[in-house]
């Protein structure tokens, strides 16, 4: 079990606070951080990575590398160096791989090691160990890999690598940028080619990626969708790679400014992937004021600074399709709501039931116990307003179920709620967001501890 799930709950709160200040940058982006770490560990060389996210997520998927036969060494200059061993070259770890509280690392993990002849078992903490892992056993199960999972196919898993691969062609049933990864991933060192067809559009960051590391590596799109072939056996060669700040990270900062009166902040080098941006595009719908300043490109993905300023929000529809580019950013776009006039409708929603909490429940929740009215459904969601002062809204208590991002959207919502917003547990706000707290509290927020 991993050891965030064995200390005690720590608790925050956050109050109401004055105009927020400042130019910051927010960590590096979560999910580049763990494919650079993935694919440095299976090419030929060593990758150099500078701005790597070093939170507890990231920093098990470099364990994890390296208990699998590579190293990922972080050097006192800051940049984290990879020795790579192959796309064949990982081998069984002496202990279980624990991901913590992380499904991309893990699930990401098992596509990697789906093609190579080794055995591992993968756990994690309370929380990752009840969200599904059929949606990528299923699909690596036809490789050849085998899978022992604990019920409901859950963790701990231990995965019994396939000896003699096969090449895949796998049509996702849900858009998920994790699933089609993995696949993608079990398919370098499968013969032939894999092709994964994707209906709905997700984030692109490990095509992006695998072509830079030298992966023969196709994108169609079709009538049915997007149909992305990688051809397998092929090695990858190391790269040196810089990573933009992280607009899921981005994300607490901006609506805090939008929310919070008198606000006027810059967030630098923030990652502009069109397949990411959907929280902004869903913001400036409601009125808010962001510019996006100095676009320039780097590592292969576009770039910019955010330049916020406190906004009156009205309500909107959020249409299903902008789901998957924001799927990670609907507890803070809920908190954004709370500010708006009208009613804000989410819609294509059912991916959130399955994250580190039903996080859909968990908002709902959060937001009742702070006075907001909302109407819910399996797969949609619906805020209702209480405008820009916040006179009715704070004053409760929420219950993150050990989920990083409920945690900071409430603490969010105290710096511009009449009353103080508390939080049952801030422990896992580390897993992609370390230095959350100073970096707020610097730009003139509120969060401390609650008295005892």
């Amino acid at each position: 079990m991993s050891q965030t799930s064995a200390v005690a709950p720590l608790p925050l709160l956050s109050r109401r606070s004055q105009g927020l200040r400042g130019r910051v940058r927010v960590p590096g982006d979560k999910s580049m951080s763990h494919r650079a770490l993935m694919f440095g560990a299976v090419a030929l060389g060593e990758t150099t990575i500078r701005g790597l996210l070093e939170a507890e997520d990231v920093i098990n998927t470099a364990r994890a590398m390296t208990a699998l036969g590579a190293s990922a060494v972080r050097g006192p200059d800051g940049v984290w160096r990879v020795q790579g061993v192959g796309v064949a070259g990982l081998r069984s770890p002496a202990q279980p791989l624990d991901f913590g509280n992380s499904g991309t690392g893990v699930r990401l993990a098992m596509g990697l090691m789906a093609t190579t002849p080794l055995t591992a078992t993968c756990v994690g903490d309370a929380s990752l160990s009840r969200r599904p892992m059929g949606r990528v056993t299923v699909p690596l199960s036809a490789f050849g890999a085998r899978f022992e999972t604990a019920e409901g196919g859950r963790l701990p898993i231990t995965l019994h690598g396939a000896r003699n691969p096969v090449p895949v062609a796998y049509t996702l049933p849900v858009a998920s940028a994790q699933v089609k990864s993995a696949v993608l991933l079990a398919g370098l060192n499968a013969p032939g080619r894999t092709t994964v067809i994707e209906p709905t559009p997700t984030r692109d960051h490990t095509e992006r990626m695998l072509k830079g590391f030298g992966a023969r590596l196709a994108v169609e799109h079709k009538p049915d969708g997007r149909h992305i072939t990688i051809e397998g056996q092929h090695e990858l060669t190391a790269q040196a790679l810089d990573v933009p700040g992280d607009p899921s990270s981005a994300a607490f900062p901006m609506v805090a400014a939008l929310v919070t009166a008198g606000s006027e902040i810059v967030i630098e080098n923030i990652m502009l992937n069109p397949t990411r941006t959907g929280l902004i595009d869903t913001l400036i719908e409601m009125g808010g004021s962001i510019a996006i300043e100095n676009r320039r490109l780097a590592g292969g993905e576009e770039v910019g600074d955010l330049h916020v300023k406190a906004s009156r929000l009205r309500g909107v529809t959020v249409p299903a399709v902008r789901a998957p580019s924001m799927i990670d950013e609907y507890p803070i776009l809920s908190v954004a709501a709370s500010f708006a006039d009208g009613t804000t409708r989410m819609e294509g929603l059912e991916e959130l039931r399955v994250k580190e909490s039903d996080r859909l429940a968990a908002v709902e929740a959060g937001l009742a116990a702070n006075g907001v009215t909302t109407r819910s459904g399996r797969d949609w969601l619906e805020v209702d307003g209480g405008g820009a002062d916040g006179r009715k809204l704070g004053g409760g208590t929420v219950v993150t179920h050990m989920d990083h991002r409920i945690a900071m959207s409430f603490l969010v919502m105290g710096f511009a709620a009449a009353s103080a917003t508390r939080v049952d547990d801030s422990r896992f706000i580390a897993t992609s967001f370390p230095d959350f707290t100073g970096l707020m509290n610097g730009m003139g927020a509120k969060i401390e501890a609650p008295d005892r």
